[in-house]
């Protein structure tokens, strides 16, 4: 194992799969053909599909579902708790069993921007496109752009004749 990347036997890694130098993978699914770049750590119980890239310094935590054929710029962050917290009610440090997973969802030949924060319980449409350094309160349709603190939509792309 190549001493700056970091994959930990629970890995599992499709077929033709690029991974960069410093990076951070455990317990996690990555799909064929997909390309992860530098310093990116994708969490246990997070799933990449097929055909997707992920770019350098993004944090793909748990609890997210990246889907096929789908871009992630450089510095995305997606975040799997609504109200964190340090510690419990009683002042201990929380730990796995305090707090549930809430589940994101980036659909199907969605982009996502550099410098993005997707919020937990989003799902990113089919194809939408979110915009560089947007925070993604909200579902997002499928076909939309949407850009902005928060992310609103701001037009939708045109179908391509068939």
């Amino acid at each position: 194992m190549n001493e700056f990347v970091s994959i930990a036997p629970s890995v599992k890694l499709g077929k033709d799969v690029r991974l960069s130098k410093f990076i951070n993978l455990y317990g996690c699914e990555i799909g064929d053909e997909t390309k992860i770049g530098a310093f990116v750590e994708i969490q246990k119980n997070a799933s990449v599909g097929k055909r997707c890239k992920i770019s350098s310094h993004t944090f793909v935590c748990e609890g997210v579902e990246i889907q096929d054929n789908v871009f992630v710029g450089h510095s995305v962050t997606f975040i799997n708790d609504s109200y964190p917290r340090a510690t419990t009610a009683s002042g201990e440090l929380q730990t796995e069993v305090d707090w549930k997973v809430e589940k994101t969802v980036i659909s199907k030949g969605a982009s996502i921007g550099s410098g993005s924060t997707i919020l937990s319980n989003i799902t990113v449409g089919e194809n939408a496109i979110v915009g560089a350094g947007s925070v993604v309160t909200k579902d997002v349709p499928a076909n939309a752009i949407v850009a902005g603190n928060p992310a609103r939509v701001l037009r939708y792309l045109k179908q391509e004749k068939q």
